[in-house]
């Protein structure tokens, strides 16, 4: 049996493939309806507020759990229990509890479990495991004496013994100090840079619009799905914000009429917002407008909106 592994190049197609994939717990919907791609060698991220059903798509594309309906592909291979074991043969998960023996050391854990996953060349694989998670200088250390990161760390060297396709992280940096947060963020770079599909359950929105090349929103149903600046642009209107030393005596008169600028209204007492087609091309226009007005402007500069507000639009108003 032939597949993609860690530094191959980046296959086409999908390497997961959802379509109208449901779960049920009796009358509990854990999920519903769920339709999306992701292409090979992509950092794809799964967003949504508890109870959602990231883990339980998780557990189900991970063929840990039956779906109740739909149909999906994963690594090329249609998710049916006869092919369960092919495809756990070609992904891995990192789950967001490291679940390792503490009292034996990196090494012996990571030999234990290449032992359960029967991969070949257990010995290269773990070598492998460890230097790329730069842990090579920690292997003899005992796992119950490292930090909550340094374990996360090993959690994610044994995702990696398998050399998975589709690499599954849920919460992996849940709970972790910055520093060690940054250090799992590079690790993922890494893996992206060698070819590795990563799906991305996460709250930290920030570190998914770090992270992900897309990124969807769950909540029981999928909400979006996109580029983070794609959807940024699908929910919010392009403005600039403007502040000046002193309020306008008439804003109306500065701002109605220029080139680009679609409306306006006031941010505070000597502040404003204003709607534009093109941020880039009103503001030259608009600052010219205020000086002639004779106002000392303070700034003016194009609004951003995060992740995070994207988010809280889709979550909460839908």
């Amino acid at each position: 049996m032939t597949t993609a592994r860690v530094g191959d190049p980046v296959r086409d197609g999908s390497a997961l493939a959802v379509e109208g994939l449901g779960k049920r717990f009796g009358e509990r919907v854990a999920f519903d309806g769920v339709s999306f791609e992701i292409g090979y060698g992509e950092v794809f991220g799964f967003l949504g507020p508890n109870g959602a059903g990231k883990t339980t798509m998780v557990r189900t594309l991970g063929t840990l759990i039956a779906p109740t309906s739909g149909t999906a592909t994963v690594a090329g291979i249609p998710l049916t229990p006869d092919n369960g074991v092919q495809i756990r043969q070609r992904i891995a998960i990192m789950p967001e509890a490291p679940g390792l023996y503490l009292r034996l050391s990196v090494q012996e854990n990571l030999e234990c479990f290449a032992d359960l996953y029967e991969v070949p060349h257990p010995g290269d694989r773990v070598e492998r495991a460890l230097a790329a998670v730069n842990l090579t200088d920690r292997a003899r250390d005992a796992c119950g004496a490292l930090s909550k990161g340094l374990r996360q760390r090993v959690s994610l060297a044994r995702a990696l013994l398998s050399d998975p396709e589709v690499l599954f992280l849920d919460e992996p940096t849940s709970g972790l100090d910055p520093v060690a947060a940054r250090d799992v963020h590079t690790l993922v770079d890494d893996l992206r840079r060698r070819g590795v599909t990563i799906f991305l359950t996460t709250h930290r929105l920030e570190e998914a619009e770090r992270l992900c090349d897309r990124v969807a929103i769950l909540n029981t149903t999928l909400r979006t799905i996109g580029r983070p600046d794609e959807l940024r642009d699908r929910l919010f209107a392009k403005t600039l914000k403007i502040r000046t030393a002193a309020p306008l005596a008439d804003p109306r008169r500065v701002f109605e009429g220029l080139p680009g600028v679609e409306g306006w209204q006031p941010d505070g007492p000597a502040a404003y917002v204003l709607a534009v087609s093109d941020p880039a091309a009103a503001a030259p226009s608009v600052t010219r407008a205020l000086v002639a007005d004779g106002a000392d402007v303070l700034s003016i500069g194009e609004s951003h909106h995060s992740l995070e507000d994207v988010y809280l639009e889709t979550v909460e108003n839908r």
